[in-house]
């Protein structure tokens, strides 16, 4: 296991929760665009894996959170295996934050808080969207954005098959950009959630 006293400066502290909210606190001033994009990556029925870009909303205390479509493939890859992972690469900080773990539902009042928060057009188009099945053409989908527009009104709730997913990560790994490609990887790692983390750098 790594020496601590080698982890210093941007690797620096014992929650890596809080080393995670620093790092994309750092992006949102670098990053062009969405500094919290993640690429998540869930498994389909096969093994299949699959990856798309998502907006990472929240770093919790102890987990990470986005919203989806339930009915959505990666909503039913992340409720049949129960497992997700992810990468955020920021290019302007030359880093990247990789998170491997469990995740579970949030669709209470947290998610109907957020889903309140979101313009009334994408709320609209939480409503509209079939997410992830066949589309016969975009003037089909305005068409159907503009018939819940007005069923729902000015203040539509949360779709029940709308809301987030936790992930309560058992691997964070944090990795910055070295000389002659000689980066800083340290991984922290628990076998579960309960268990204290332990801490090793790896090889680049």
């Amino acid at each position: 296991m790594g020496d601590k006293t080698d982890r210093n400066g941007i690797f620096a502290g014992d929650d890596p929760f809080a080393i995670a909210r620093n790092w994309l606190a750092e992006a949102e001033q670098t990053e062009p665009n969405d500094a919290n994009a993640i690429a998540l990556a869930s498994v389909d029925g096969r093994g299949l894996p699959n990856v798309r870009m998502v907006l990472l909303k929240e770093i919790e205390t102890d987990a990470f959170v986005f919203y989806t479509n339930y009915e959505s493939a990666k909503g039913q890859e992340l409720a049949q295996s129960g497992k997700a992972a992810f990468v955020m690469h920021w290019k302007s900080l030359r880093r990247q934050l990789r998170v491997r773990g469990l995740v579970s539902r949030e669709d209470g009042p947290q998610a109907d808080a957020y889903f309140a928060s979101r313009g009334l057009q994408s709320r609209i188009g939480a409503w509209a969207s079939d997410q992830s099945r066949p589309l016969a053409s975009r003037a089909s989908l305005v068409a159907r954005a503009a018939k819940f527009a007005l069923s729902k009104g000015p203040n539509p709730a949360r779709p029940p098959y709308w809301g987030g997913f936790r992930i309560h990560p058992l691997e964070i790994e944090f990795w910055a950009d070295g000389a002659h490609r000689l980066h800083d990887r340290f991984q922290w790692r628990r076998e579960v959630v309960s268990a204290s983390w332990e801490i090793t750098r790896l090889n680049p």
